[in-house]
């Protein structure tokens, strides 16, 4: 891997890690069913994610609601050219979150919201073990105002990824405004988005996406080297395609295609230290799904 290569990886990595983060834990989607593919590239990595998330609010009182919630990942690993090491290990890997939110109206215009997630991410081929959980947090500021000519939302808070390996919070600030009855973007972390609305029922985007997943390995690979790949990582910027049907204002189903422009799969160590390098060829990039939202 050449200097500036690896560099530019080092400087984007934790953000990727709390883009993904950020993209699962804190969606504002009551329901969403998902797979994604990215198919075999001249590396020979396949591999496919299968993603579900249910998230139920509870109303206090006019202005408080509790949300509870849970989402599952499932990612198939599969390599056609052989690695220097057995990689049973890495054949099937999970993500599993618990999602316990607050919101609450801070004033005339902003409300607060707050998310706790208690994560576990292994592939559990044993007993859960103390390195396969995590705990992420964020408190985010939002500004909704729907009841103009021009909606726009904003978004301002700190995240905090147990994964980044930062030991404070990172900003999260993303604005959505529609600017024309037909046309509306969004700006942020992790997803920037230019959306044509061709009518009610279809909408057409061009997207920037950040994904990416920090898991644990629970029987350490052993290299050539003698190193050990105590954890395997993933960090990628997406550019994409995308159209989306909207069966109602807040149901639809979705479909994105695109290729993976930055990508960095290493193992690491127990310190977080890369040892092998898995994968930095671009790859193609598909996801579909269908989803139950409150925007």
């Amino acid at each position: 891997m050449s200097k500036p290569y690896h560099l530019k990886i080092w400087i984007l990595a934790p953000l990727l890690w709390l883009g993904g983060f950020i993209s699962y834990s804190q969606s504002t989607d009551l329901l969403r069913v998902e797979t994604t593919h990215v198919p075999e590239n001249d590396n020979g990595i396949e591999t496919t994610r299968y993603r579900l998330l249910i998230n139920v609010p509870i109303k206090l009182n006019q202005d408080k609601y509790l949300v509870t919630g849970a989402e599952y990942n499932r990612f198939d690993f599969e390599n056609s050219i052989p690695f220097p090491f057995e990689t049973n290990e890495l054949n099937r890997l999970y993500v599993i979150d618990l999602n316990l939110g607050y919101i609450t109206k801070w004033n005339d215009d902003w409300r607060l919201i707050t998310l706790v997630t208690p994560r576990l991410a292994s592939n559990f081929t044993g007993k859960i073990l103390a390195e396969d959980m995590r705990l992420n947090l964020t408190a985010t500021f939002l500004k909704d105002v729907k009841d103009v000519e021009k909606p726009f939302r904003l978004a301002l808070g700190l995240a905090y990824n147990s994964n980044a390996g930062l030991p404070f919070p990172l900003p999260l600030v993303s604005y959505y405004k529609r600017f024309h009855p037909k046309w509306s973007y969004t700006l942020g972390i992790p997803r920037m988005n230019f959306k044509h609305h061709i009518s009610k029922k279809h909408t057409l985007q061009t997207a920037l996406l950040l994904d990416g997943y920090y898991i644990n390995i629970q029987n350490d690979i052993v290299l050539p080297d003698g190193e050990l790949g105590s954890n395997i990582s993933l960090s990628a910027l997406v550019g994409a395609f995308g159209y989306q049907y909207n069966i109602t204002k807040y149901i639809s189903l979705y479909g994105l295609f695109g290729y993976t422009l930055t990508q960095n799969g290493v193992l690491r160590d127990d310190r977080r230290n890369e040892v092998f390098l898995l994968n930095d060829e671009g790859n193609m990039y598909f996801r579909a799904g269908f989803k139950i939202g409150i925007f």
